[in-house]
């Protein structure tokens, strides 16, 4: 039970969660142990932070004629505008 509790904290931090992981949230959050909360939250809290940090670590500039493709490709796309 406890892992199953650290991996839907894990996905609450990715964002990824579905309508099954939501009722697991909510009975944690709106369970009657203060300390389960919390300590849910720390999981997520911690979770979101190095997954931060990993962002910032990780970072890099994308080749520079990356903008001009993907404006191409949005223009490409774009409906005409109804003047």
């Amino acid at each position: 039970m406890y892992q199953a509790r650290i991996d839907l904290a894990h996905a609450v931090a990715f964002g990824s969660i579905d309508d099954e992981d939501h009722n697991a949230i909510q009975e944690v959050l709106e369970g009657e142990d203060p300390a389960l909360r919390a300590e849910f939250l720390t999981e997520v809290r911690q979770t979101k932070e190095v997954l931060s940090a990993l962002a910032a670590a990780t970072a890099a500039q994308p080749p520079a004629a990356l903008r001009e493709r993907l404006l191409a490709a949005i223009a490409a796309e774009a409906p005409p505008v109804a003047s």
